[in-house]
């Protein structure tokens, strides 16, 4: 008699995990298209900030006049300084992105090689490349005096923003070398800054190749020279007695 060997169970085939969460290399490139993108945003902003700073050389009436536009731009449909304050939740929110998207890309960096080398070959690159972060942290000091002292105007000699013109002059005056040193500094580190971000965010969201890179290089070099030129030139002149 021949008796059956039962039935032989299936492999249980197992399901593929369900894709719950992004892989690294995909966040890892949103992280870096925030970055560009945000940065630049802020980088349009500086230009127009530079062009409307700029105004200062034309007197001071037109200054005031040009401050107070800004305080009523698009009423009746916003309130006073209504554009004002839209515009610097904008700029907010781009600046957290930005130092967020920064900081976790950083922190993945450093996963990534937990054991240091015993003898790491310095690597090649711009200073503006390897200064990159503590460039970054200067500059956002520097944001949150200029705001307290030009935008709020807590630090300010004068403080009132009915004379926007008066509040530069003082804040420069030749007794206060000191605060024009600072912002000459904050300044100079911002024009690395943008000098290796503005092309390594062109990078990123693809506009460089290789024939390219050099090409890009240069205008982000000249942009940030043009925008470390504006914006000193404002306090030098007050500093200098050429804008009193």
């Amino acid at each position: 008699m021949v008796v059956a060997s039962p039935p032989r169970a299936r492999a249980a085939v197992p399901l593929p995990p369900r894709a719950t969460r992004p892989t690294p290399g995909r966040s890892t490139v949103a992280l870096k298209a925030l970055m560009a993108g945000t940065g630049l945003l802020l980088v349009g902003f500086l230009l127009a900030h530079m062009a409307g700073n700029l105004k200062i050389f034309v007197g001071g009436e037109a200054f005031d006049h040009y401050a107070h536009w800004l305080r009523g731009l698009g009423s009746p449909v916003l309130p006073e300084t209504g554009y004002l304050w839209l515009q610097r939740t904008v700029l907010s929110l781009a600046v957290v992105g930005h130092i967020w998207a920064a900081t976790v890309l950083t922190v993945r960096a450093k996963k990534a090689r937990p054991v240091r080398y015993a003898h790491r070959k310095p690597v090649q690159g711009s200073y503006a490349a390897r200064t990159m972060r503590w460039g970054g942290v200067i500059v956002l000091a520097f944001i949150v005096w200029h705001i307290l002292d030009l935008t709020v105007g807590a630090v300010n000699p004068v403080g009132d923003p009915a004379h926007p013109f008066a509040n530069v002059v003082a804040d420069f005056a030749p007794s206060r070398w000191y605060i024009t040193a600072f912002y000459a500094l904050s300044i100079i580190l911002l024009g690395f800054h943008l000098r290796h971000g503005v092309w390594s965010a062109l990078q990123t969201l693809g506009v460089s190749n290789a024939r390219r890179q050099r090409a890009l290089k240069g205008v982000a070099l000249a942009l940030a020279v043009v925008l470390v030129v504006g914006y000193l030139s404002v306090p030098f002149a007050v500093m200098t007695g050429l804008v009193k």
